[in-house]
């Protein structure tokens, strides 16, 4: 199992030349890299389940 959540596209600009990018101390571990609008994004899991509805 990986720990790498993989995007098919990016959240950005929608175009699909996504590459890993190299961590350094402003960019966490596992962060992609777009070749098309040149950001950098990482994707985090937020959880599993039906949220909670505050009422």
């Amino acid at each position: 199992m990986t720990e790498r959540l993989v995007p098919y596209h990016c959240p950005y600009c929608g175009d699909q030349d996504l590459r890993p990018a190299e961590p350094t101390e402003r960019v966490p571990r596992g962060a992609w890299y777009c070749a098309s609008c040149l950001r950098t994004f990482a994707l985090t899991f937020v959880g599993v389940g039906v949220p909670e509805v505050v009422r």
